[in-house]
């Protein structure tokens, strides 16, 4: 089995693009570098959220189904998406931050590291992670036009919270089926590790006898992990047919490849190759994120898919977005 790298992108739900793009880009200070639509439903957008040039491990992506309930908290779950930033320092900057822009938040810490639980405005639920004297998997590069100050920005992706009823099967299945390491543990609370390990790679389970969790906007749809490429992916087709479970098969996401399974009830875990990326023939560098970018398969369909999904102005190269400093 090869090993997984980390966590790839996590993609939840919202009830609007127009405000999940505001609270990404103006509050967390994540860059928008991919406005594109959901290729198995083209009535939705999907939008990612990444560092300043969308590397892998930094994504948190949104669909905005329209007509769903909202999100049910409960077990069998992936509960909350982790964050990371670079040092204790910074949790105090954030912790002025969610004041200053009325965020709901929690201070915690969790297995040694400075945390922050928050809120956005369905009920999503994020916890903000230090890197203080973690070792592991290397962050993402900030977003050098965002409103964060660089020592203080978000750079990728930290812990993935799964809440579980079955503690015993998902064991099994994170270090047997998947090849990670149960690390620690703390009350009801086990974290779990990958790859070079560290924030970036790290799953933590909460057990929980609470009713099962029910699929909506303020709840996460799947989370991905990393792999290297498509000789990868294919492997791990390989993989999951000798334990017989079922799978999609190689599924092209253009901007990379994938494999979708269920290896646990209700929770959905996919494996995503580290390219080709975000900066592609019908985006520069410069302007990612601004127009609606549509894979090779659907762009015969742009005039189509234009009059269905409502435009989103999300230009911000004509923006002089400032770096805020909060004392």
């Amino acid at each position: 089995m090869n090993k997984l790298k980390g966590i790839h992108h996590v993609t939840a739900i919202t009830s609007s693009a127009e405000k999940i793009y505001a609270f990404f880009t103006f509050i967390l200070g994540l860059r928008l570098v991919k406005k594109t639509i959901n290729q198995d439903d083209i009535n939705t957008y999907h939008l990612f959220f990444a560092d300043d040039v969308g590397s892998p491990g930094t994504d948190v992506t949104f669909f905005d189904f329209q007509g769903i309930n909202k999100h049910e908290k409960g077990t069998d779950e992936i509960s909350r998406i982790g964050l990371r930033v670079k040092s204790d320092e910074a949790i105090d900057y954030w912790i002025k931050r969610f004041d200053f822009y009325k965020v709901h938040y929690q201070e915690k810490v969790l297995f040694d590291r400075k945390t922050i639980f928050f809120e956005d405005f369905d009920g999503q639920e994020y916890a903000l992670i230090s890197d203080q004297n973690i070792k592991g998997v290397a962050g993402g590069v900030p977003w050098k036009k965002g409103p964060v100050p660089d020592e203080y920005a978000i750079i990728g992706l930290g812990p993935i919270f799964l809440r579980i009823r079955d503690i015993d099967k998902i064991d099994l299945v994170l270090t047997s089926y998947l090849g990670m390491m149960s690390i620690k543990k703390n009350g009801n609370l086990t974290l779990y590790e990958m790859g070079q390990g560290g924030n970036g790679a790290s799953v933590i389970v909460e057990e929980s006898n609470l009713s099962r969790s029910w699929q909506g906007y303020g709840g996460v749809h799947h989370v991905a992990f990393r792999i290297e490429d498509e000789e990868e992916l294919y492997d791990w087709i390989n993989h999951l047919n000798k334990i017989k479970a079922r799978h999609s098969g190689f599924v092209d996401r253009f901007y990379f490849k994938s494999l979708y399974t269920r290896l646990y009830p209700n929770i959905l875990f996919e494996f995503a190759t580290e390219g080709p990326g975000f900066i592609d023939d019908q985006e520069e560098y410069e302007f990612l994120g601004e127009k609606l970018a549509l894979p090779p398969k659907f762009r015969n369909k742009r005039e189509e898919i234009e009059k269905i999904v409502r435009p989103i102005n999300t230009v911000r190269s004509n923006l002089d977005i400032k770096k805020e400093v909060l004392s």
